[in-house]
């Protein structure tokens, strides 16, 4: 069978029907492998439904509006980091439905950065996650496809009017970011909020997002953690 193109899968995550095939473990929220079942397509996906999700004081309800806003975003920067993301209605009613990534689930990011030829890679889920405002990058967070590409999941927890980075990822805190993510991150100021992203995220969220892409640009290096506070638990 013919691989599906983006907007195949994007379709598909959209307008198949959704099966699920069990419960993913170690999920703060509830969290459900499901299959996709499209004509003659069979995908998988994790979904996760709005009314599974544990209240917070800081993060309003529909957590799953911020993984989507996360694959746009990195859609609108050309990068290819989140895995493809809808918001759809589910049997457990409206929820996040993100394309399963079959990986190497041995690895991590701690494993990773051990593989200097991945370093590129890593460097950019850093510079994403800043953007983004990231309070919860895991080690188990970061992905190593079949391919060899590194995928971050789980962005629930991001795009805070308020800056509040929480990441595993400072080993390349002080150095420089590399140019061609500079470029991206300038012609997403200059572009403006993806519109994508406004129908998701507040007004004041879309303005903090393109501060902290501004930001990133002027200063062009990466941030160093000095209070040990950044970090979010458990690691992995």
């Amino acid at each position: 069978m013919t691989p599906l193109d983006h907007d195949e899968v994007l379709a598909l995550l959209r307008e198949a029907d959704l099966a699920v095939a069990g419960r993913m473990p170690w999920s703060s929220n509830a969290t459900f492998l499901v299959e996709l079942r499209g004509g003659a397509h069979r995908e998988r996906a994790v979904y996760k439904p709005i009314r599974g999700e544990r209240p917070l004081w800081d993060f309003p309800p529909g957590l799953g509006k911020r993984e989507v806003a996360a694959y746009e975003l990195a859609r609108a920067l050309g990068w290819d980091l989140v895995p493809p993301t809808v918001l759809r209605d589910g049997p457990l009613g409206e929820g996040s439905v993100q394309l399963f990534v079959d990986a190497d689930f041995e690895q991590h990011y701690f494993t990773l950065l051990e593989d200097e030829a991945l370093h590129p890679q890593l460097r950019r889920l850093a510079a994403f996650d800043i953007v983004a405002n990231n309070t919860d990058r895991k080690g188990g967070h970061c992905l190593l496809a079949e391919d060899g590409h590194i995928f971050g999941i789980d962005h629930g927890l991001a795009f805070h009017e308020d800056f509040k980075l929480r990441t595993v990822i400072w080993d390349f805190g002080g150095e420089p970011v590399p140019d061609d993510l500079l470029a991206d991150l300038a012609a997403l100021v200059d572009a403006g909020v993806p519109p994508a992203l406004t129908t998701l995220l507040t007004d004041v969220e879309c303005r903090a997002l393109l501060f902290r892409a501004r930001r990133l640009v002027e200063v062009g290096e990466f941030p160093v953690d000095t209070s040990g506070r950044q970090y979010p638990w458990p690691l992995v």
